[in-house]
């Protein structure tokens, strides 16, 4: 009998874990899932559950400090789901299987005003330094001013990257554009690889807040139809470009619904049939007892007139500003 998440990976649907849970990995790689994210909280929040003691103390031993500490444990389980994932990247060839580590968040924080050339140079030298030596490991940089400066650099460099905090068109291109200068200058194509993350629930928690304007059947659309849109960008984009042996893809990201009576496969069902849906455990397991079959919808709009509403009412300008 097909499961849930089995007839959405039959759509042609990536799916992903965000979280490296060892527990979670595990389960969701029976499930037929392939591959992981991560960021800073998902590893706090493993952390605090005090199942990695053990490994804590073996770090305090070693006397390193607090950041160094939280930087060496995120190593720890992104490799832990890395070597879940390695058969996948394996048998793809590297089109798969991967695990994404986020570099510094704190790198954009207000407080530490760092100047643009010098967050810049931080994310090159850290996604280097945490990329080396790995395979089906994904460098998460985010769609920032000084983010973006690092990805030529570092595509340039052979990094595999994810791009994350991508809300809008405009910044998608500028990130997909830096990364393709950037590949331009390696010596061969042949392992270039690079997914966009597009946030989802944030932008319909923003059109709430911002636009109680809308007409419901605007309200619920605003963020499926924006990521569709960059969705097909994406796909028109890279088919102009001839040799390459690994996808170009769009992560559906921030897929977990966050308004009250939302069903918890809303964003799930309506990208099914491409590109790659990173589902926080608690999604995938709610999908999974749905008893839900998944078609393909990635390439369906609502209707013109919920279109034209939506182009006509929301300014991505101030979208983009506001959830950045």
């Amino acid at each position: 009998m097909t499961t849930p998440l089995q007839s959405l990976i039959a759509t042609g649907t990536k799916v992903w874990l965000d979280s490296v849970d060892p527990e979670a990995v595990a389960r969701n790689r029976d499930w037929g899932v392939t591959g992981a994210t991560s960021n800073p909280i998902i590893v706090k929040d493993l952390i605090e559950t005090g199942q990695f003691n053990e490994a804590l103390t073996r770090l305090l031993q070693e006397g390193v400090n607090d950041e160094e500490l939280s930087w060496r444990m995120t190593d720890l389980l992104v490799r832990d789901a890395q070597e879940v994932f390695a058969p996948v990247w394996q048998a793809t060839g590297g089109d798969d299987g991967y695990v994404s580590f986020e570099l510094d968040p704190l790198l954009e924080d207000p407080e530490l005003d760092l100047p643009s050339a010098e967050r810049t140079r931080r994310y090159i030298e850290l996604g280097k330094k945490w990329s080396a030596g790995h395979t089906n490991r994904m460098i998460k940089v985010p769609n920032t001013d000084a983010g973006v400066v690092a990805l030529e650099e570092l595509a340039a460099a052979g990094v595999t990257l994810n791009v994350t905090l991508t809300f809008t068109e405009r910044q998608y291109v500028r990130a997909r554009d830096a990364i393709w200068r950037g590949a331009q200058r390696l010596p061969t194509l042949k392992g270039f690889k690079s997914v966009y993350s597009i946030f989802v629930s944030r932008v319909d928690v923003y059109t709430e807040q911002h636009l109680p304007r809308l007409s419901p059947r605007a309200q619920d659309q605003v963020g499926i139809v924006n990521a569709k849109r960059i969705w097909r960008m994406n796909e028109e984009f890279w088919a102009e470009k001839e040799l390459l042996p690994l996808k170009q893809e769009i992560v559906f990201a921030s897929t977990g619904v966050k308004r009250e009576g939302d069903p918890p496969w809303k964003y799930v069902e309506a990208f099914a049939g491409s590109g790659i849906e990173t589902n926080p455990p608690e999604t995938n397991d709610r999908v999974q007892e749905s008893g839900r079959t998944f078609t393909r919808q990635v390439d369906r709009l609502p209707s013109a007139d919920v279109l034209a509403e939506i182009d006509r009412e929301v300014d991505m300008q101030h979208l983009e500003r506001t959830l950045m």
